[in-house]
């Protein structure tokens, strides 16, 4: 079986070609060209592509915050408040950071905010409630078993990260008094106009 049809020999196929090559076209130089740069940029993206997958993964280090077993229930109640608090301060922020970004490409996102602004607001006091009545359980629990055992359970009050900024001054910012009956933040105590 032969690599070329029959009526084309080697010879005339070589031929063929060469007059092909030397014949004089205005556009055959830039198109070789264009095709030889757009092969060696596809090729170029490969190896950049092939150098980040054989680079090695560094190891990530995750630390994750270490609890007493012993814990109280209500000292859980208050993190999460805390937590949730955070949570808000962060929000915030990363919504002013998209806000301006929004701004400057044209978004119109003020009536989704307000909406969406109402949303949250109504959520948060929803979940403060909760923790509030959650809150108020495990202190009463706790004051009973300790009627009951004759011991103390002590409540020990948790460190606030205050990581508030002057124009986030707000009761997120301060910490919570220490007796059972102010320990827990108002249901105000995340900012609000969050999403």
């Amino acid at each position: 079986m032969a690599i070329f049809p029959r009526p084309v020999s080697p010879r005339s196929a070589t031929t063929d070609l060469w007059q092909y090559l030397t014949e004089k076209r205005a556009h055959k130089w830039p198109l070789l060209g264009l095709s030889a740069a757009l092969t060696w940029v596809i090729i170029w993206a490969f190896l950049i592509d092939a150098k980040d997958i054989s680079q090695p993964q560094r190891n990530k280090i995750t630390y994750f915050q270490s609890w007493n077993a012993n814990r109280a229930d209500a000292q859980i109640i208050l993190q999460q408040k805390l937590d949730v608090a955070d949570y808000e301060i962060q929000l915030r922020k990363k919504q002013k950071d998209m806000q301006k970004l929004a701004d400057m490409f044209g978004i119109e996102w003020r009536e989704d905010a307000q909406r969406n602004d109402a949303r949250r607001k109504e959520a948060l006091k929803k979940l403060n409630a909760k923790l509030d009545r959650e809150l108020a359980e495990a202190e009463a629990q706790e004051g009973t078993a300790a009627e009951e055992t004759g011991k103390v359970v002590p409540i020990v009050q948790l460190p606030v990260k205050n990581k508030a900024t002057p124009d986030e001054s707000g009761p997120a910012a301060t910490a919570p008094a220490t007796s059972k009956a102010s320990a827990t933040p108002s249901p105000s105590a995340a900012p609000e106009g969050t999403r």
